[in-house]
């Protein structure tokens, strides 16, 4: 019998030979003279090749030059050089609270007429403009979470004292001890606290009924008129130069308020006609009645229809305040009487001198004021085609017309809902088609939009609903939806829309109960350093890639 072995064992050795022999054959073989292996640089890896055996009827084997991975086409983007890359400097200590656009050292050869110096100029030559990083003061501490803020903040976030001697006994703010503010609700024409003086208003204008949503605060001081007005669920826009009384702006905003740097001078406010429903002025020291009352006719553009203008302060209550403000009582009478005509002349209703305070009350329309303003010899209306087109556009003396209506109890523009059903209902300027484009379904969908948006931003920034962020801006804010979306959270958003936007959308988030700006972001914005905790920017940089 065979030894069964015998047979895989001859198997396996005839298997070995063969592979023996082809490896042998293989070695010997020369590649195509027009072919080489490309060198490998220091360090590289072995090239990978993938070589095509050619089986056709020549007697010798063909190798295929190497397949190339490269694309065809490229498309080039500019590197940077890392190795130039070069961090921006930090400014020097003195520039803790540089405001580009309003630099004191670019005022001096500016006109004083009408404070034209304290209007925005910001540096047009690049040589002009600084390019560093702002310092923070010596002892920065993160500010106080909302609402704490409102009444106290850290003296070395805002070390200032003018306010705190000058203003004393009017209880603007007080320092207690060497490192906190304390705000405590005082004011110049609200010396009982700024709650009673409220008081007096809301006998007059219907805080309460929610009608009122979006108020204009003119020289601001620290702000504590928009933030008493807080417990009425009414925002205020709160501004004030830059002057004497250093850093009011800034306290406000520490304070978690909104506010920015701002004035009537030359130009135009950088808010759309028909936005607030109620303007306030307590002692801002604005000659209302000069400049053929350039001044007031800019309040009366930038109020709603039906709105109200408050005023405290001289010449209002002179009979009884003259020798305190150590003013003739004769000069006080001219100047409330002055002040009267102006009103009546801009077909103002006068409802309402109640102590320190006077209030009158814009027309719902313009139907019965046309003759009315004729017979008068008021200010004619203004021929501008957009009331809303204001950024560095000069004040004229003329009337802003409010959009026709076609009965006397018709709301010029459109009636608004009440807050907070305004905030997410179509506004006029939508229903009307105001705007090119921006249609009640767009709009609806837009809210979903940041709503789904906004829900997401809960996972990577939780801070962002906790109470830590309080101050939020909105570089291009377009119909509003990301702030409304956050309505529900103890934050406030300055919605900015720059003005040169494809769609000029402010006077929308006016009308939903928010507030905004116009801006240009090649330029600063008006505010001190350091007063966001949060920046939004949503298609900003593609506006102004060409530019």
């Amino acid at each position: 019998m065979a030894n069964p072995l015998k047979k895989p064992l001859a198997k396996l050795l005839l298997a070995a030979i063969l592979v023996s022999l082809s490896y042998l054959l293989g070695s010997n073989t020369n590649y195509p003279n027009n072919y080489s292996i490309p060198e490998r640089g220091r360090g590289s890896p072995p090239p990978l090749q993938c070589l095509q055996l050619n089986f056709s009827s020549s007697s010798h084997v063909r190798i295929s030059p190497p397949l190339h991975f490269e694309p065809s086409h490229r498309l080039h983007f500019p590197q940077e050089p890392q190795q130039n890359l070069q961090f921006f400097k930090r400014c020097p200590q003195n520039f803790t609270n540089y405001m580009p656009c309003h630099d004191p050292s670019l005022e001096n050869n500016l006109s004083e007429e009408r404070f034209f110096y304290r209007e925005r100029h910001c540096p047009k030559a690049d040589e002009e403009r600084v390019k560093c990083l702002v310092p923070k003061p010596a002892g920065y501490q993160r500010p106080f979470p909302w609402p704490k803020s409102k009444e106290l903040a850290w003296f070395k976030n805002v070390p200032f004292k003018k306010l705190t001697v000058f203003k004393k006994s009017q209880n603007w703010v007080r320092l207690q001890g060497d490192d906190l503010l304390v705000f405590p609700g005082g004011g110049t024409s609200f010396p009982k606290g700024v709650n009673s003086y409220v008081d007096l208003i809301k006998r007059v204008v219907p805080l309460k009924s929610g009608k009122i949503r979006t108020a204009l605060d003119v020289g601001c001081g620290v702000a504590s008129f928009g933030a008493a007005l807080m417990d009425y669920n009414i925002l205020t826009m709160s501004f004030a130069p830059l002057d004497v009384h250093e850093a009011q702006v800034q306290f406000a905003l520490e304070r978690g308020l909104p506010a920015m740097v701002g004035l009537l001078s030359t130009y135009q406010l950088p808010y759309p006609s028909r936005s607030f429903d109620v303007a306030h002025c307590s002692r801002c020291l604005v000659p209302w009645t000069s400049y053929d009352g350039l001044y007031l006719m800019e309040i009366d553009r930038v109020l709603r229809p039906g709105g109200y203008w408050v005023v405290s302060g001289p010449p209002i209550s002179w009979k009884t305040s003259y020798r305190g403000w150590e003013r003739d009582a004769k000069d006080l009478q001219k100047e409330q009487i002055s002040l009267e005509n102006l009103a009546t002349r801009l077909c103002w209703k006068k409802i309402a001198e109640r102590g320190p305070i006077a209030v009158w009350r814009k027309p719902t329309n313009h139907l019965h004021c046309i003759q009315k303003l004729k017979a008068l010899k008021s200010p004619t209306f203004c021929v501008k085609s957009d009331p809303d087109a204001v950024w560095y556009t000069k004040m004229e003396p003329c009337v802003t017309p409010l959009p026709m209506v076609n009965e006397i109890k018709d709301v010029a523009g459109g009636a608004l809902e009440k807050w907070p059903k305004r905030l997410n209902t179509a506004p006029p300027r939508i229903r009307s088609g105001f705007i090119e484009g921006i249609t009640v379904k767009s709009f609806n969908e837009d809210n979903q939009l940041w709503k789904k948006r906004v829900s997401h931003y809960r996972i990577i920034l939780e801070s962002l609903f906790s109470g830590k962020f309080r101050n939020i801006m909105d570089m291009n804010a377009g119909l509003g939806g990301f702030a409304a979306a956050l309505a529900k959270y103890p934050v406030w958003v300055m919605n900015a829309v720059p003005f040169d936007a494809k769609h000029n959308t402010l006077g929308i988030l006016y009308e939903r109960g928010l507030i905004g700006t116009y801006i240009d972001w090649c330029e600063a914005f008006s505010t001190y350093p350091r007063t966001y905790d949060l920046i939004h920017a949503d298609g900003v940089f593609s506006m102004y890639m060409d530019k």
